[in-house]
């Protein structure tokens, strides 16, 4: 049996490597649990390795806000200070302290 230990936590706030946004994670799958359709609409030239975490993200860039699936090798932290503005983000979160958004209830 494999373990997956997931770099990133939920409340964190991370970048995409290659494309402009950035988000808050919520939720963390240890290796990929999307459909295939989903999997097979990424380029194949530019598919991750499904066997890695994959991250649900509260997502933003400049023109909107989104959920997000996306695997860590394209996913940095970010460290700008900088909250994110996603509305649904009071829906998870407390308020954004020390560069993270604390959980606004307990998980099982």
């Amino acid at each position: 049996m494999q373990t997956t230990l997931a770099k990133y936590h939920i409340g964190q706030i991370v970048r995409h490597k290659k494309h402009p946004f950035r988000g808050v994670v919520f939720d963390v799958d240890a290796i990929f649990s999307n459909t295939e359709a989903w999997y097979e609409a990424i380029p194949e030239e530019s598919r991750p390795d499904k066997d890695q975490p994959f991250y649900h993200l509260l997502a933003e860039n400049d023109e909107s806000y989104y959920v997000a699936y996306v695997s860590e090798q394209n996913l940095v932290a970010d460290y700008s200070g900088e909250p994110v503005t996603h509305p649904d983000l009071e829906d998870l979160f407390g308020d954004f302290e020390d560069g993270r958004y604390p959980l606004q209830f307990q998980l099982n």
